[in-house]
């Protein structure tokens, strides 16, 4: 089976700060050619540091070019279809990113995320969640937290609340030229580019560290295991958990992680084993 695409970058990201803030925490690793991820440093500037505005318009000219790129991103791609239906919204993806981001402009210059939640910008009172909900994919994960769990280590809430505009911008930016997943459907198109929320804590302990900090390694398994399942035939499995209709309907408005399985069935219904290690089967290293 021949690769869908030429390279896969993975982002290990930041909710940190302002949109134009340089932070040690977003790091971008890409992988082509003989497949060991390298890392892509933000262009020369005063800052150190990527920031996530750099990031997200570097992504759109990566995913302008005529190089089928497959991307993955550590934040929230969606809420649960609770805050959906609590808030009166269409279970339709393009439309809540716009809702959102009127809600929540945190990728307008000068806007921490905190400035949204204590109402000193934005209208975030407006779009809340409650902790307690969760997005299917999460539950089927094992140890992902909630995009609503803010405040507690290893929270997502405030890198998605960062992050979701600027899907929302790189989408405006390049249209059908990139594909969503699974928002724009369940199979990635050949020949074009596409982008899906992963979860690197299924991956990163299957690669050696070799010096690189977490938030280094992170980014590099993302790219890493992107390569190897596009060219080991696991990527088609992950691209259709296994889920019965209705899930997949919300799925396709919650959002999925991509290497997330669906339903692993056994004789009393859903298999316990539906862990990180489970969802990672094709354990490698790259040298």
């Amino acid at each position: 089976m021949s690769p869908t695409f030429a390279r896969t970058i993975g982002i290990d990201y930041s909710g940190a700060e302002t949109p134009t803030a340089s932070l040690k925490g977003l790091r971008v690793y890409l992988a082509e050619g003989g497949g060991h991820p390298l890392e892509v440093l933000p262009p020369p500037s005063p800052r150190k540091y990527w920031t996530r505005k750099g990031i997200a318009e570097w992504l759109v000219e990566r995913l302008g070019e005529d190089v089928p790129t497959l991307v993955g991103i550590d934040h929230g791609f969606s809420f649960p279809l609770r805050y959906f239906e609590v808030h009166g919204l269409l279970p339709d993806w393009p439309t809540f990113l716009d809702d959102f981001q009127r809600h929540w402009p945190t990728d307008e210059d000068h806007t921490y995320v905190d400035f949204v939640r204590n109402g000193a910008a934005g209208n975030g009172a407006a779009r809340t969640g409650n902790a307690r909900w969760r997005r299917l994919t999460e539950e089927r994960a094992g140890g992902a937290k909630s995009v609503f769990h803010f405040d507690v280590q290893g929270q997502v809430a405030k890198s998605t609340h960062a992050g979701m505009p600027w899907l929302r911008f790189i989408r405006r930016e390049l249209g059908d030229r990139v594909h969503f997943w699974p928002f724009d459907g369940w199979d990635m198109p050949q020949g074009k580019s596409a982008i899906a929320e992963v979860y690197p804590a299924l991956w990163s302990r299957g690669f050696a560290r070799e010096g690189r900090t977490g938030d280094q390694h992170d980014a590099y398994s993302i790219a890493a295991w992107l390569w190897r399942a596009d060219r080991d035939g696991s990527l088609s499995a992950f691209l259709k958990p296994d889920l019965p209709p209705a899930e997949r309907s919300v799925a396709q408005v919650e959002g999925w992680i991509l290497g997330v399985p669906g339903l692993i069935r056994s004789g009393e219904g859903r298999d316990a084993s539906v862990t990180p290690n489970a969802c990672a089967p094709n354990v490698f290293r790259l040298h």
